[in-house]
Formats: C-alpha cells, structure tokens, sequence
C-alpha cells in the first residue's frame, strides 16, 4: 500500500519518469534480495543453535536458578531493549526470539502475548538514548533539525511506549483479547 500511495502521488505531482521509477524498483529489489539473505541466515544460525543445544541449555539454566518467572520476563526484555539500541529488528526477531522462545513457553507465557511484548520494547529501544535509530533516520530525512531538538520531541513518545509496555506487561488481556476475539479457543 505505500509503495502504491508513493506511485500515486509521484504521478499526481508530475514527478513520475522511467528512470526514476527503475531506480526504485532496483532499490527495493536490493533491500529485498538483502532481507531474503538476513533471513536464510539467520535461520541457518538458529538452526546450528537449536541443533547445538543451545535454547535448551538456556532453558535449563534459567529455570535452575529458581528465579520468578516475572524476574526472568524481566531480565528477557532488559536484553532485548538493549540490543534494539544498536541492531535492527530483524536479527532479533530472527536471532534472539526463536532462542528465547523455548524458555518463554516452558516459563508459561502466552507466546502471542510474548511477541507483542517484544515489538513494543523494540519500538521503545528505537526511540530511547543514547543511540535512538529513529533520531537518525529522522535527521537524515530533515538534515536542519538538531539532533537535541528530535531528541527531546522523542522522549515523550518514549514515556507513552513505556507505559503501553507496563500496561501489556500487568493487564496481558490488552493485547490477547483481540487474538482471543478472532480465533477462539475450543
């Protein structure tokens, strides 16, 4: 759909030419063939590590160390906030979830529940100091904003998403009552 509206209004304001229009195709076919990449990589890298053990050994641990499952929850999301500050939600949604992901089940947790959580901390990440990708692609896109200036226009955007996190983390029916509306369980 935004590629059509970018069509549209492209050809509403005249700007529409051949060449420019083959320049966009050829980009979006290099960010898809690098996306395509990322994925069988990234599935290959999990399949080596579940083929290893791995999630099953993290499992294991963190289960043995008879912390809370609201403590584990926790230390989970501090990391995925984390690497959403230099990283790109592809290798951890890729990467990192499916490891986490026999733990998060074996700890009980709606996995749907669970993966709305992660796109929420990721926007979070994205929008947090010190790195804040969102600051940078918006500064490469109004080059005269100060970076201070977007900053401060982000943090309160932050503090909602923070709050819609606390929120999903304390009342889950927020994010599984749809899910729930939609595909009933027997």
């Amino acid at each position: 759909m935004g590629a059509f509206g970018a069509f549209l209004l492209t050809s509403a304001y005249g700007k529409m030419h051949w060449q420019g229009f083959k320049d966009a195709l050829m980009k979006t076919l290099e960010i898809s063939a690098l996306i395509l990449v990322l994925v069988a990589a990234s599935n290959f890298l999990g399949a080596v590590f579940s083929r290893l053990g791995t999630p099953t050994m993290l499992t294991e641990y963190l289960i043995h160390l008879d912390l809370s499952p609201s403590l584990i929850l926790a230390m989970i999301m501090a990391l995925i906030f984390l690497l959403g500050w230099p990283l790109e939600w592809v290798p951890i949604v890729l990467i990192i979830v499916p490891i986490l992901l026999p733990l998060v089940d074996k700890l009980g947790f709606d996995l749907i529940w669970f993966g709305i959580l992660v796109a929420v901390n990721l926007q979070t990440a994205w929008l947090s100091p010190p790195v804040a990708l969102s600051a940078y692609f918006l500064k490469g896109v109004v080059p005269e904003w100060d970076l201070r200036d977007i900053y401060g226009g982000m943090m309160q955007f932050m503090v909602i998403q923070l709050l819609g996190l606390i929120l999903i983390i304390t009342f889950p029916q927020i994010a599984l009552w749809l899910p729930g509306y939609l595909y009933p369980s027997p």
